[in-house]
């Protein structure tokens, strides 16, 4: 593990965390918003854990993780529409805290909470089954076609675990509204993944066949 390594990732998680910090807490006009600090802690803790884990285990992977410079010009506007999505969730979350327009009962917070760690959980596999795994759209020397475990289930096991993910976390935020919004998630990473299975399929050798046994892209039986 490197210095430099270690101070990039540290300096993302610190972004990370004053980016959100300030979206949460400065609509809901009070750091009492409990939902938001629930979410911190659920968010960046195994981030964090699991950062170190990679640093120790993978650092190749951890690598290709932070820098992560998208080229594909449809990813880009992927990327972009991601953004607009998350800072409206976030927003309208905090202002949903700050007006009391749809109060969630305690219960489906919780809830939502255990689904969210569970997309953590699977999120986590994934990284441990595909070693050439990045957060742009490429095909990686000497990359080969994985197909066992959750990718022997779905196609794209990381996005089935960002789809839990992302749709729980606008619940543990309390807030129906920003839910709604990040049901745009739903078109945007099928517009990803149109994208990722062409550029997989000119240039993974395997991949075409792989993408005929394994029926299922997200959700299986269902997407």
């Amino acid at each position: 593990m490197s210095s430099k390594m270690f101070a990039q990732a540290l300096t993302k998680v610190i972004s990370g965390v004053i980016l959100i910090g300030v979206l949460l807490f400065l609509p809901a006009g009070s750091f009492s918003y409990w939902n938001g600090w629930l979410l911190m802690a659920v968010l960046f803790i195994p981030m964090i854990v699991a950062g170190f884990i990679m640093m120790k285990k993978s650092p190749e992977l951890l690598k290709k993780r932070l820098n992560a410079k998208e080229e594909q010009s449809e990813q880009k506007t992927v990327i972009v529409l991601s953004g607009l999505m998350f800072l409206a969730a976030f927003i309208v979350a905090g202002f949903n805290y700050r007006f009391g327009w749809i109060v969630l009962p305690n219960w489906i917070v919780y809830a939502a909470t255990a689904v969210f760690l569970l997309g953590y959980i699977l999120y986590a596999e994934v990284l441990r089954e595909n070693a050439y795994l990045s957060r742009t759209v490429e095909v990686q020397e000497d990359q080969k076609v994985i197909d066992t475990g959750l990718y022997g289930i779905v196609r794209h096991p990381m996005y089935m675990s960002t789809f839990l993910l992302f749709l729980s976390m606008p619940v543990v935020l309390g807030s129906v509204i920003s839910f709604v919004i990040m049901l745009a998630y739903i078109p945007i990473i099928a517009k990803r993944i149109r994208n990722e299975e062409q550029v997989l399929e000119e240039g993974l050798a395997g991949y075409s066949d792989y993408k005929k046994r394994i029926k299922y892209k997200v959700i299986p039986l269902i997407w």
